[in-house]
């Protein structure tokens, strides 16, 4: 009886060890109290806690979370009314402040949310709250980072994903963008026609110029030509000048070595003037002094006679 008694109470003993051992996973961690008290904080592996004095008070993910909340209505400095959705990456840091900080820690961040988004859009207008999410990401990160420190929780993220305007606003903001996008239109249109006249022209200025360049390069080629011309021609005028002189000078120099005197020289002014005389002129030029003709013949008689007797 007593060995039956042992071993039901070493099983219940076992039972009981058995029901209060605890594995704890990664990332996640325990939080014990002991008789209502804070006593410590599990981290990954084994645990075993004490029968019927200690309790896990709360199991904590220690993953990056995130908080999507609604889109919260919000007014711009310029009294334009908007819903904006937020989203929040956040991550427990610490176990036991995250348990003991704040009740409901996901509601407490909404609502945090909500008032800092309000307080920072409430400065902008409706176009500085288009154009600087980042800012409002930026401050809204820092504000709730600073704010869920005694949570023991660390924002790692704030996003704006989405910004909506009134219905209204949106309908004015799709004309203004049409007008805009009608102007950048215009604008290059013109450019486009700016920058073809101007091609167009510098074309035919530089058409004008090739062609007054050809001009100029034709008159001055024929210039040249001309100048080149005269030159050859002046320079064969005066070679024939100087070949009728230098056969002048040995004509000359031909009578002078014959030693030719006075009666030859008329005897050559008589042959001439038979010639004259033989041509069709109408006019006949007689010498003025006809009392030398018979001198002339006289003169020719005494050269023509020896020049027979040696055979001439």
């Amino acid at each position: 009886m007593q060995i039956v008694v042992i071993a039901a109470l070493a099983a219940f003993l076992l039972a009981i060890v058995i029901a209060n051992v605890r594995i704890v996973a990664q990332s996640n961690a325990f939080v014990i109290e002991r008789l209502g008290a804070y006593s410590s904080t599990w981290s990954t592996g084994i645990h075993v806690k004490a029968p019927f004095i200690d309790r896990i008070a709360s199991r904590v993910s220690l993953k990056e979370q995130v908080a999507d909340f609604d889109p919260q209505p919000v007014i711009t400095k310029d009294n334009v009314k908007m819903m904006i959705d937020t989203v929040i990456y956040l991550q427990i840091t610490d176990p036991k402040l995250y348990t003991y900080g704040v009740i409901n820690p996901f509601g407490a961040i909404e609502n945090l949310t909500n008032t800092t988004l309000r307080n920072i859009i409430g400065e902008l207008e409706l176009d500085d709250t288009l154009t600087s999410r980042d800012m409002i990401n930026a401050r809204m990160r820092s504000v709730l980072d600073e704010a869920t420190d005694p949570w023991g929780i660390k924002v790692n993220r704030v996003e704006v994903r989405n910004i909506m305007p009134p219905e209204s606003i949106q309908q004015a903001m799709e004309k203004q963008m049409r007008a805009e996008r009608e102007r950048r239109e215009s604008i290059l249109k013109a450019e486009g026609e700016k920058q073809s006249a101007i091609l167009v022209a510098e074309g035919q200025k530089a058409s004008t110029i090739l062609r007054a360049e050809a001009e100029k390069a034709e008159v001055i080629l024929q210039a040249e030509a001309a100048k080149e011309s005269a030159i050859r021609r002046a320079e064969g005028e005066a070679q024939a000048i100087l070949s009728v002189q230098k056969a002048t000078a040995e004509g000359l120099g031909m009578i002078k070595a014959v030693q030719a005197d006075e009666a030859l020289i008329r005897l050559r002014s008589l042959e001439a003037l038979q010639k004259v005389a033989d041509g069709q002129a109408t006019k006949l030029i007689i010498p003025s002094d006809l009392q030398a003709l018979a001198g002339i013949v006289a003169s020719a008689a005494e050269i023509v006679a020896p020049a027979k007797a040696r055979g001439e």
